[in-house]
């Protein structure tokens, strides 16, 4: 009989409590993965990997001492080994007064529905993906990949709390490129068969002949309709470095609990449960829907159990291999939409006039049909922090930008670099309009991923062009 994750985590607690005595208090994580990828590039499929394998996570509080391990080898010499050199580690290991002690046996939310045909993909499903989008861009250069990935895990602790959980996910980036314009189309699901690789080929390959020759404009600070993709980019920055309950403590944080440091239309949730996912986090603590900004006012920071108790609060369920490095970190979060467009005309459209193919979308054309002059832009990229207190941000945007005027794009630009303050750009009066309709952003983790409808902005800082 095949032994499963839930014996398999019990297994270890029962192994800690003979090797190190009763006194121990030990946690234990065991997940069955599977990762699946698709690449292609030149338009044609050029690599097909996957891997799948166990993985036990092991942290051990002894003698007021903490240590964690890990380990692939599941056999009991493996298990052994792992707990051996765990014990090890925590003797040599300084003392821990702040240890924040185990997750109490506690009710867990039902675990998500998985999608079968997603966790058992094969080669060929991926692929008919990438055909779809390969002979959607009609002759432009392609390249991206196709993924599925699903999990199997559980936890024990010596404290009588276990829990169990599964996931599915499948996601799709890909550009097509004409010259030396690029356009690009993102999308993760729960499920592989609402990855649409014909529509997403063909966004991308509009982008891209719209985002042909374009004109430099001189930096300064213009209006704004930010594309979901570019969106990500700012809810990935605000969860590493503002509602990062570690960073909270140690006062590198922006963020100010009780006070309205957004827009009023400006509500964030991390919401891991919204899509396929572990309905626990590292620690065992439940993961919960757990409201960040609330109509503009920033509520809470995400806590794991360590950062709660020092804050006198209690875990979020945002226990993470490399929390007490990095912090616990909201990774699944979500603008919410709006319920009507902010000042565009309701249920115009700017797609086809002008530069035809900028507009990707109904709900993007809604916002820049109410620019009288600004930038409609598709995706940052390495972006870097520069005042992590304030959270100013440098990066540069690609995959196409446009000169909007009177509500249409009229010009193809080339990028720019900007220096921006994430908080700032989003402050109160700043957020001119909202999208209805989110889209899901891929992470370069599966599990991990942004969800936000395009967004207009009163203001984005862009400090230099393409010469400098």
């Amino acid at each position: 009989m095949i032994e499963t994750e839930s014996d398999l985590a019990g297994r270890v607690v029962e192994l800690v409590r003979h090797l190190a005595g009763p006194g121990a208090q030990s946690e234990v994580t065991v997940t069955a993965h599977h990762l699946a990828l698709t690449r292609f590039a030149n338009s044609f499929i050029h690599q097909n990997v996957a891997e799948s394998g166990r993985a036990v996570r092991l942290r051990l509080h002894v003698e007021g001492r903490t240590a964690a391990g890990s380990g692939s080898l599941v056999d009991a010499d493996g298990l052994t080994a792992l707990v051996e050199r765990t014990l090890a580690a925590a003797r040599l290991c300084p003392p821990d007064p702040a240890w924040p002690g185990l997750t109490p046996p506690t009710p867990l939310p039902p675990c998500p529905a998985t999608d079968g045909a997603t966790e058992y993909a094969q080669p060929g499903d991926r692929a008919e993906r990438v055909r779809a989008f390969v002979d959607a861009v009609g002759g432009l250069e392609a390249a991206g990949y196709c993924r599925t990935s699903s999990r199997i895990g559980a936890f024990a602790n010596s404290a009588g709390h276990s829990a169990v959980g599964r996931t599915a996910e499948a996601a799709m980036d890909g550009i097509a490129r004409t010259g030396g314009a690029d356009g690009v189309a993102r999308l993760c699901a729960d499920r592989l068969a609402d990855l649409d690789g014909a529509a997403l080929g063909a966004r991308a390959a509009a982008k891209a002949r719209a985002a042909a020759d374009p004109v430099e404009l001189p930096p300064g600070r213009y209006e704004v309709v930010l594309e979901p993709a570019a969106v990500a980019d700012l809810l990935q920055n605000l969860s590493w470095f503002g509602f990062n309950g570690k960073r909270y403590a140690e006062r590198q944080s922006f963020a100010e609990p009780g006070t309205a440091q957004f827009d009023p239309a400006v509500s964030l949730v991390d919401d891991p449960l919204h899509a396929s996912a572990l309905p626990y986090d590292l620690e065992g603590t439940a993961r919960r829907a757990l409201t960040l900004v609330d109509a503009g006012t920033t509520r809470v920071v995400a806590h794991d159990r360590r950062s709660g108790a020092e804050a006198g609060t209690e875990s979020t369920g945002h226990g993470m291999v490399g929390a007490s490095t990095f912090g616990p970190i909201p990774r699944n979060l979500r603008l919410l939409p709006a319920g009507t467009i902010g000042t565009g005309t309701p249920g115009g459209s700017a797609a086809g006039i002008g530069v035809t193919g900028a507009v990707a979308d109904p709900d993007t054309a809604e916002l820049v049909a109410g620019v009288e002059r600004g930038l409609l832009v598709s995706d940052f990229w390495y972006t870097r922090v520069l005042d992590p207190k304030r959270l100013v941000i440098t990066g540069l945007t690609r995959n196409g930008v446009w000169l909007v005027e009177d509500g249409v794009p009229t010009r193809a630009v080339r990028d720019f670099r900007f220096t921006e303050s994430y908080p700032r750009a989003l402050g109160p009066g700043a957020v001119l309009g909202l999208g209805r309709r989110p889209v899901r952003q891929p992470d370069r983790l599966d599990g991990v991923w942004w969800e936000a409808p395009p967004l207009r902005l009163a203001a984005w800082n862009f400090t230099g062009g393409a010469s400098g």
